[in-house]
């Protein structure tokens, strides 16, 4: 008699970003899982080094040969939509790819904004791979004394300006309001420090904000009538996420992050489950970070491996330690923080900063690899703050808000 094989379990994750890659190395600790990762480009980005890739310093890309455990199968292309009611996606190139679980680990981007006339045309972005590309190939056709004008005063405004100035260029970075507004004001005093060092123009205030109000060609306008000469404009304001949680049907918050319970699981749909940055459990979303990336990857692994076990998957629970900020090559800033990412008023700052953010960096891509190698072998920290609500009744609280 012929014996039946024992029947197996597809699991698709889309996005091959820290989450997405963790969490595919994740799910081969079954056997009777088969795992594809759905990516639209054919190489990893290290996003985290994405402003080293402008000033030509790192070219932030890693093979998936040597991230991706053994059986985990790639395809490059880009979803266009998903049938949650028939498990299935729809990809750009026209190919259907159906699923037992979906793990939705898209990312997100950066955005222009609309209100301000220019910043589409004339600014450019460093929050994918494609875009710092462009940036690197307009800064190389410009001399040194070109000015340049970074938009935004937050850790990637911050490392972007720090990263071009310590190459001799002339850089005005435009807060809007203060200065790194998620760090303490040690963290602030450090990093202002740092950038005063390598000549950075900082324009902050905390009463009355400074903005760009206009983009041009060679220029930027700010909102008290101030034009500063720019011959390339970097916008690092912004915040998106890919639509492609809302153009298929499911719910998201308004930012379109797809909501999903203390379980990383969809309010719509058990078979879904998400992590990263276009993620939003119990509608309240973790700071963009690999540092909450990666951990989340790895729970919405354990969430689908659970319900194939039968077993009740366990909530979200992981912790911050702090922020890594590189400025420039030879500088940085460690801020430390509580357990919720509040920060507390100590960081550390100057060539060992420097060297600490460097290492973190490497073994974001040395803890993906051991994944690989070995499944189950990825820890984090646990013990953040979260809602007090169970997934059950925050899924219905959910639900009231649509």
């Amino acid at each position: 008699m012929t014996e039946l094989a024992a029947p197996r379990t597809h699991v698709v994750v889309v996005g091959g970003g820290y989450s997405g890659t963790l969490a595919a190395n994740r799910l081969r600790q079954r056997a009777d899982v088969d795992i594809t990762l759905v990516n639209p480009r054919p190489v990893f980005v290290e996003r985290i080094r994405l402003h080293q890739l402008v000033a030509d310093t790192n070219a932030a890309i890693a093979d998936y040969d040597t991230l991706l455990g053994e059986g985990i199968g790639l395809v490059v292309d880009a979803v266009d939509r998903i049938e949650a009611a028939d498990r299935r996606l729809v990809l750009a190139s026209g190919a259907e790819l159906d699923y037992d679980y979906l793990i939705y680990t898209v990312g997100s981007t950066g955005a222009m904004p609309l209100t301000v006339p220019g910043a589409a045309e004339f600014a450019h972005s460093v929050a994918d791979l494609e875009s710092a590309q462009r940036l690197r190939y307009a800064l190389a056709d410009l001399p040194l004394a070109s000015p340049v004008t970074v938009v935004g005063g937050g850790l990637t405004g911050i490392e972007t300006a720090s990263e071009l100035a310590e190459l001799g260029r002339p850089v005005t970075l435009v807060c809007g309001g203060i200065l790194g507004p998620s760090l303490s004001s040690r963290g602030r005093r450090s990093v202002a420090t740092q950038l005063r060092g390598l000549g950075v123009n900082v324009l902050e205030s905390a009463s009355k904000p400074i903005r760009a109000s206009q983009v041009r060609w060679d220029a930027v306008v700010l909102t008290d009538g101030a034009v500063l000469p720019s011959a390339a404009t970097v916008w690092t304001a912004g915040f998106a996420v890919p639509d492609l949680a809302a153009r298929s049907g499911l719910s998201t918050d308004a930012l379109g992050r797809l909501l999903i319970d203390e379980t990383l699981t969809s309010i719509d749909d058990h078979r879904i489950v998400a992590a990263g940055d276009a993620a939003a459990p119990s509608g309240q979303p973790l700071r963009m970070s690999c540092q909450a990336a990666g951990p989340l990857g790895v729970q919405a692994a354990n969430t689908v491996l659970s319900r194939i076990a039968g077993e009740t998957p366990a909530p979200l629970n992981q912790a911050f330690t702090g922020q890594c900020i590189s400025v420039g090559r030879s500088h940085g800033t460690i801020q430390l923080a509580r357990k919720d990412d509040t920060p507390v008023n100590v960081a550390v700052g100057g060539r060992s900063a420097a060297a600490i953010k460097e290492t973190v960096c490497k073994a974001t891509l040395w803890a993906i690899r051991r994944e690989a190698a070995k499944p189950g072998s990825y820890f984090w920290l646990k013990g953040g703050a979260r809602p007090a609500q169970s997934p059950a009744d925050e899924r219905v609280a959910l639900r009231r808000l649509r």
